[in-house]
């Protein structure tokens, strides 16, 4: 995983050559005869893909996981967008895909995209791919998929791995609703600074599984942070997710971070944290409440209206208390 300091991409695939990072039957799923017989039926037709911006999810650790239908969208592209080519050629090669190469990433997107966006408009088929998982989602390409939706290109998808989905499956914490953060800024100040303001929110009626990427050398104070923000709520460390030494860790915040304080992590890592516990809606809370949305820089009336709606007291009487301590102050 390369952290935010270093390029902001989530959790990445392995090199080794663990059996479980290698598709079964061998490189190309020919071992499979659906997927083989599905990627050679489809491969005479990649001509036909359509022009346009096509974001192809890849494997987050098992090679396996990249689907006939990225290998047949990738084959037939006329060039694949990818953040470090280093990384995405060897899992091209694996699969006898030879369409060309170019590097997009956070230190060139800005400057690329109206190049890229001038060939689409032509009729190019450009596939963007992420060093590992869901393209956009903590991975640069944002900015080209917007600016080729505004321009009116077609922009479409292939699913597949997502190290934050997965976690948050594998967690046993709430499913839905759920909040995806990607990275907690890496300096001990902005971080905390960054809970603070999901405790506001949560003090203003949020209340939703949160999702973390962190790197493993900031892993243990990453969690003390957050326990020191959100006290002993329920949480999952998971780890190493679809390779050999998958580990998924359930503690308490407390609890997992003096874990990992004294046993520094491996991998890439996956945070999830349980939502705020529910409310109790009497006086104390409708103030703790208020007080923290106005404190998140809401007026008044927005504060007022956001928890009402969070408590479901009418919203009058939860103005009306908003009034009376802002004379009170």
């Amino acid at each position: 995983m390369n952290d935010e300091a270093e390029g902001g991409t989530g959790p990445g695939p392995g090199t080794g050559e663990d059996p479980r990072e290698a598709p079964s039957g061998g490189e190309s799923g020919a071992g499979s005869p659906e997927i083989g017989a599905s990627i050679g039926a489809s491969v005479g037709a990649s001509a036909g893909l359509a022009p346009g911006l096509w974001l192809v999810a890849t494997p987050i650790g098992n090679l396996g996981d990249l689907s006939p239908r990225a290998v047949v969208t990738l084959r037939g592209a006329d060039l694949i967008l990818c953040e470090d080519t280093r990384v995405t050629a060897p899992l091209l090669a694996r699969h006898g895909i030879g369409a060309p190469l170019a590097a997009l990433h956070d230190h060139n997107e800005a400057r690329e995209v109206p190049r890229l966006l001038e060939r689409l408009l032509a009729g190019a088929r450009l596939a963007l791919v992420s060093d590992a998982g869901t393209p956009l989602v903590s991975d640069p390409g944002f900015r080209l998929a917007r600016a080729a939706m505004e321009a009116g290109a077609h922009v479409s998808a292939v699913p597949g791995p997502n190290a934050a989905v997965m976690a948050l499956t594998l967690s046993g914490l709430p499913p839905q609703p759920f909040l995806f953060m990607g990275f907690l800024p890496p300096r001990a100040a902005a971080r905390a600074e960054a809970i603070g303001r999901l405790r506001a929110a949560e003090g203003a009626g949020l209340s939703a599984t949160l999702i973390f990427f962190e790197a493993p050398h900031r892993l243990a104070e990453c969690l003390a942070s957050l326990a020191e923000g959100f006290g002993g709520r329920p949480a999952a460390v998971a780890r190493e997710l679809t390779k050999r030494f998958e580990e998924v860790r359930r503690a308490t915040l407390p609890e997992l971070a003096a874990h990992y304080a004294a046993q520094p992590a491996r991998g890439e890592i996956v945070v999830v944290v349980g939502p705020a516990p529910e409310a109790t809606g009497g006086a104390d809370e409708v103030e703790e409440r208020l007080r923290a949305a106005l404190a998140a820089g809401q007026s008044l009336r927005d504060a007022a209206a956001m928890v009402a709606t969070a408590t479901g007291l009418p919203r009058r009487q939860v103005y009306a208390r908003a009034l009376e301590m802002g004379r009170e102050d």
